[in-house]
């Protein structure tokens, strides 16, 4: 499922600072970004957001989901085998693709990453440890980043780990703002492993028992999902003019996430937490002074 990352990440940005039709984050074409940018990340965001459809949308038999996703799949072997001249009979998305791809030299991986995190959303519905869901993390938001790094000539080994921390803690971010949403359509992505550390049961979820087990808990899920977004954050910083704004509003957006949170003593059942128009001042305020990084 597609989420921040979201987010100008993941697939993964904030809800209410730039909504789109679909419920997840994605700073498409944002007036922030360098207008040379806004075609690629369009294009990026159509391949992504219709995978994911066909992943998570509608009622079509798990079967069918993989045979739609396969034309995805066989969409980029022909671009990398044939470039444009794969695209022939192919639907526009896939074409637009081509040429984002090809003008912009961007990896295949990334592409072929989502797919499978979208794949096995057909099929996987619980996590055993961290570790398992931070594999689907660094499949299902950290492409984004990476992909937009490239698009920006900004892929270094330096920029790089910073991407994915940024992707996947805002993936986390999601993840425990929707415990609720998940539920209903048979996921949890809380680690099974932390579910019985602190005694919290499917059946708890199930019922929106929001206790001090629970509460114990998403503390120390949001306590994991600010560590990781925090160590991110530098490269806000790190990167110069509109991106560099872009990034910094997003991260603050989803540290204000975390603190509403906490905020509502982690009854994520009740009311999913979202920014309103003061969080918006807030993750403004803050992205204006979003701290430099320590000498």
């Amino acid at each position: 499922m597609i989420r921040y990352t979201a987010l100008w990440f993941c697939l993964a940005t904030i809800r209410s600072i730039m909504p789109i039709n679909h419920y997840e984050n994605f700073p498409v074409a944002s007036l922030l970004l360098p207008a040379s940018l806004r075609e690629p990340i369009e294009a990026i965001y159509a391949f992504a957001r219709g995978a994911d459809d066909i992943a998570d949308e509608g009622d079509a038999a798990p079967q069918k989901r993989l045979e739609e996703l396969n034309t995805y799949r066989s969409a980029l072997e022909a671009i990398e085998s044939k470039g444009l001249a794969g695209m022939c009979g192919q639907p526009p998305l896939f074409a637009r693709l081509a040429r984002v791809i090809l003008d912009n030299d961007l990896p295949l991986k990334p592409f072929h990453d989502l797919l499978d995190a979208f794949q096995q959303d057909i099929d996987k519905k619980r996590y055993e440890d961290f570790n398992d869901l931070a594999n689907y993390c660094r499949r299902s938001a950290n492409p984004v980043g990476r992909l937009l790094l490239t698009l920006y000539n900004a892929n270094t080994v330096e920029n790089l780990p910073l991407s994915d921390c940024i992707c996947t803690g805002l993936q986390l971010v999601n993840f425990w703002q929707d415990v609720a949403q998940d539920w209903k359509k048979g996921r949890i992505y809380l680690p099974l492993q932390d579910l019985a550390r602190f005694k919290v049961t499917e059946e708890d979820i199930a019922a929106s028992r929001c206790d001090e087990r629970w509460q114990a808990l998403l503390a120390f899920e949001v306590s994991r999902a600010r560590a990781i977004l925090s160590t991110g954050a530098p490269l806000a910083r790190r990167l110069p003019g509109r991106i560099g704004w872009e990034l910094r509003l997003i991260v603050a957006g989803g540290l204000h996430i975390l603190n509403r949170i906490e905020a509502t003593g982690y009854d994520v059942f009740a009311q999913r937490p979202r920014i309103g128009f003061a969080g918006k001042l807030a993750v403004a305020w803050r992205a204006l002074n979003y701290p430099r990084p320590s000498a």
